[in-house]
């Protein structure tokens, strides 16, 4: 097709195919660390400790991160040599059905060890259709934004997670009021897993209706994709995984810290009832999704670096603040802190949509921004509930403050050697 007449993708059909599919991955991924946090360790681990069925729980929660460079290096692969659109729409297949199975996977006392194991399996294959969505949708967003708009259009997939976790934990509140603790342990906590195959026929009816981006067509008209991406970005643009990777870990840590790790250290500890803390974080999570559109707007009139360092100044502060408001004893000192947590999240969240896809040139951009967003996640997300846990038994409650302070200060670093990429063209 002639790429000067080529079909485009309109303003909202971009926004809802970006939005849907992040949406879904925050929401597949957080009822699973909401899970982890209430149930996993009682269904597939019974016959441990409540500590070590913690860290068991947080362990297999763990492993989709790890798979997710390998999908980011899979899906990348296929992204940037045959187009974003298809490998979106296999990232999202991939992604649904293994949530779904957990959801109908039997527990311990039915199947023996063959449940923790196959929750693994199932958990890494979540993890390899994750590790192609978060590129995709971000691709999708800033390939297809008008110039000066890249952040503003790359805000559309960093407003899923708010959505998503809204939509996990709504789901977890109203099962959790509707059913006995016992009826939740049995089968109740299935229900939100199930729920996820709606949600991905909705995203699979979204995005086969997309046309390709157009900067791709033109790399694939004028046949400069690269036989093979990943070595490509490895041998060329390893600075940019390297610094985009780590400029990612204090985003991660902040966002799980705040909500699968509170929720556990709340429920368990500050005998915080899973209800009432499930609802302050429905309320919590407003603010990210308010603090998302102004970050993007912001980083596209100043600039990606002044917003995210800004941000991550701010989260390291409120880290040596966790102690203080977390024990308070006070409801409203609570809610106002986790708030005040997923605010931040959505300031430093939002520019990353377009700061990732452009350190890497278009023939590399899908392979490169996935994996510097995966590799993040193994770094912030997957260890932190298992060193939160970690410190939390060695200490206090104030040294994961000090620990997300940390995260974000290596942030600060790896984002103040990135070059300013706000008004960078898209390379071929």
């Amino acid at each position: 097709m002639d790429v000067n007449h080529q079909a485009v993708n309109s303003t909202s059909r971009i926004a809802l195919a970006s939005f849907i599919g992040t949406a879904i991955e925050f929401y597949d991924f957080y009822i699973y660390a909401t899970a982890a946090a209430l149930v996993i360790g009682p269904v597939f681990f019974p016959d441990s400790s409540p500590s070590a069925q913690a860290l068991q729980s947080f362990a297999t929660f763990g492993i989709a991160f790890i798979a997710r460079p390998i999908g980011a290096m899979l899906f990348g692969h296929f992204g940037d040599r045959i187009g974003r659109k298809s490998t979106l729409v296999f990232s999202l297949i991939l992604m649904g059905l293994a949530t779904t199975l957990i959801g109908l996977l039997p527990g311990h006392s039915s199947i023996g060890f063959w449940a923790p194991l196959l929750l693994c399996i199932l958990r890494l294959a979540q993890g390899l259709g994750l590790g192609g969505e978060w590129g995709g949708a971000a691709l999708l967003a800033t390939e297809n934004a008008p110039k000066g708009k890249r952040a503003l259009f790359g805000m559309f997939p960093q407003l899923g997670p708010s959505i998503g976790f809204l939509m996990s934990n709504a789901v977890f509140l109203i099962v959790t009021l509707s059913l006995s603790n016992e009826q939740f342990l049995q089968w109740g906590w299935r229900i939100p897993f199930i729920l996820s195959a709606v949600l991905v026929i909705i995203g699979l009816y979204i995005r086969l209706k997309l046309v390709e981006s157009p900067i791709f067509a033109k790399t694939l008209s004028a046949k400069k994709q690269v036989k093979m991406p990943v070595i490509n970005m490895f041998k060329y643009h390893w600075q940019a995984v390297i610094l985009g990777s780590f400029s990612m870990v204090g985003c991660y840590t902040l966002f799980y810290i705040t909500t699968a790790f509170l929720l556990q250290y709340g429920t368990k500890y500050l005998a915080i009832a899973k209800d009432s803390f499930l609802s302050f974080l429905c309320i919590a999570i407003v603010f990210m999704a308010i603090a998302t559109p102004i970050s993007a707007l912001l980083s596209d009139k100043y600039g990606r670096k002044p917003v995210l360092i800004i941000g991550l100044l701010c989260t390291a502060i409120s880290g040596t603040l966790m102690t203080m408001f977390m024990t308070s004893g006070s409801d409203l000192l609570i809610l106002s802190f986790l708030s005040l947590e997923l605010f931040l999240m959505g300031i430093i969240f939002a520019p990353m949509g377009a700061l990732l896809p452009e350190i890497f040139p278009t023939n590399v951009r899908y392979t490169g921004s996935s994996v510097a967003y995966s590799v993040g996640g193994i770094l912030g997300a997957s260890l932190a509930p298992i060193i939160a846990n970690y410190l939390v038994a060695q200490g206090s409650l104030v040294w994961v403050g000090y620990y997300v302070s940390v995260t974000s200060l290596i942030s600060v670093i790896a984002i103040a050697l990135i070059k300013e990429t706000k008004d960078s063209q898209f390379a071929n």
